[in-house]
């Protein structure tokens, strides 16, 4: 092993092995709370919604790493105030941590409280800045996606590996809208406008991490979104990376946790992905 690399086990505790753990403990429970939301709440937007299970999902994952791995970091979304400014503070004040939780508890909450069975719980785990666990879970399909640095993605157990797709006009993309109506979702929009007539068909489900996972997976050629959160995408990005596929910010950047505007493809249809988004955002 490189003498640089982090053993995945301290302690005889498997760093996958908590986050698995996690995931499925937590997803099973926000599954058993579908249907029963007693408040709800809206945060950034009316658009970015948060509900008790969202917050109650967090504090079961932050106990049971910390009841493994006491001295890791953690940053969770429901533990940050809405907005990016707020999130992008977050990230910066965990920056240095040797080890760091990177926690999405609900990716889909506006899924969730309609009863739309597309939402996710997305954990990953960051050694000095470069994301060595990924995990995101699907109660919904009890799909469990995992990924660990060199060792592959995997998902029901089986190797994952993107898609085969050229071309954008072979191509199943995914989107999002972004809960900030001002800049980030005019940006959206604009995309949307332009690679709709260019694409074999897209998709905008709600949940960024599991688009991501779908992508990693060769369920979608590709997946772009505009200020989403290091919560929102962490776990994804090892996904994509150990299956093969390639991720960027839009401007074709490479990915670090601090990116907020996020282009992730098969690979072969990344340049081309790109230089689309970039047209359209000077048009």
């Amino acid at each position: 092993m490189d003498a640089n690399q982090p053993d995945s086990i301290i302690g005889g505790k498997s760093f996958t092995a908590v986050a698995v753990n996690c995931a499925a403990k937590a997803g099973e429970w926000i599954k058993s709370k579908m249907g029963s939301i007693t408040q709800l709440d809206t945060k950034y937007s009316m658009h970015d919604l948060v509900t008790e299970v969202d917050k109650g999902a967090e504090r079961m994952i932050r106990n049971l790493i910390a009841t493994h791995f006491p001295t890791h970091s953690f940053l969770g979304e429901e533990g940050v105030e809405p907005g990016p400014e707020a999130s992008a503070k977050a990230l910066q004040e965990v920056s240095d941590s040797e080890y760091l939780w990177i926690v999405d508890p609900v990716d889909g909450t506006t899924n969730y409280v309609h009863g739309f069975p597309f939402y996710s719980v997305s954990i990953a785990l960051a050694h000095r800045g470069q994301v060595i666990v990924g995990v995101v879970y699907d109660p919904s399909r009890d799909e469990l996606f995992v990924a660990e640095r060199g060792k592959g993605a995997y998902v029901h157990g089986r190797k994952m590996k993107v898609s085969e797709e050229s071309s954008l006009n072979h191509s199943l993309l995914a989107t999002g809208f972004p809960a900030d109506q001002h800049v980030a979702l005019p940006a959206n929009l604009k995309g949307i406008q332009a690679l709709a007539p260019k694409v074999r068909n897209l998709r905008v489900a709600g949940s960024a991490a599991l688009h991501l996972a779908y992508v990693a997976a060769g369920r979608l050629s590709g997946f772009w979104e505009y200020n989403l959160s290091a919560w929102d995408i962490a776990a994804g990005s090892l996904l994509i990376e150990e299956a093969g596929g390639r991720l960027s910010d839009v401007a074709g950047q490479p990915y670090h946790l601090a990116v907020r505007n996020i282009t992730a493809t098969n690979g072969l249809v990344h340049d081309e992905l790109i230089q689309e988004l970039h047209t359209a955002a000077n048009t």
